[in-house]
């Protein structure tokens, strides 16, 4: 009955957006035309161009780690989980079980190789890089045993193992991963948190204390957000 209710107000809604559609278009100039987008019943805003909306149950995103290529698919469905988790459903305690279980996931050891390959694009020579990214150490030591020859716009694929040094001395081509070799401290605190409390920050959950909140096992709900 409720469902039916909403979908009543919705069409309602967007009648009465279209009319206004037609009347403000009617006074601008020939050359200018606004378009109807779509009616998004929740959004979160991170900015102007960081954003996601939800429509008819799916999610839209801009700006955001779920949409790009340069951050490990396990980052990009965590975010998408708990994205929906507020957006559809309005459940912060929902969101935060949602980042316990794959903090726990990650923590584990068990990650399959394919939630944890990066993909970084090469975008000028390799000579010319004075800051020495991962992918950047990836793509030379594939040049020097002739696996690869990168150039501007190829695509390095790679994986953060447990090691010594920093991140770039401990990233490796994806087809030399070993299984449960990968650094979950570096997928935790450089990929997952990150991209979890640009979101979380909305409700007071901060990176730094993402991870106590969770230990605490603390809880918000999200009244004041959606009444």
């Amino acid at each position: 009955m409720e469902s039916l209710k909403q979908e009543k107000i919705e069409k309602i809604i967007k009648t009465k957006v279209n009319e206004f559609l037609t009347y403000l278009n009617s006074t601008l100039p020939e050359s200018m035309e606004l378009e109807y987008e779509g009616f998004y019943r929740r959004g979160f805003f991170v900015s102007k161009k960081r954003y996601a909306v939800i429509e008819d149950g799916k999610i839209i995103a801009k700006g955001l780690e779920l949409v790009r290529r340069d951050w490990a698919p396990i980052v990009k469905t965590a975010q998408k989980d708990v994205l929906m988790a507020i957006l559809k459903n309005g459940d912060v305690n929902e969101a935060i079980e949602i980042i316990k279980k794959v903090l726990k996931k990650i923590k584990s050891g068990n990650l399959n190789m394919t939630e944890l390959v990066i993909h970084t694009q090469i975008t000028k020579r390799l000579s010319e890089y004075k800051q020495i990214g991962p992918h950047v150490v990836v793509a030379r030591k594939l040049e020097a045993e002739n696996r690869l020859k990168p150039r501007k716009g190829t695509i390095i694929q790679y994986v953060i193992v447990k090691g010594r040094g920093s991140i770039s001395e401990k990233a490796i081509p994806y087809e030399d991963y070993l299984d449960g070799s990968y650094d979950p401290d570096y997928y935790i605190n450089n990929q997952v948190l990150p991209a979890i409390s640009r979101i979380m920050e909305s409700f007071g959950y901060n990176k730094e204390n993402l991870l106590e909140l969770i230990e605490n096992k603390k809880q918000q709900t999200l009244d004041a957000f959606f009444n």
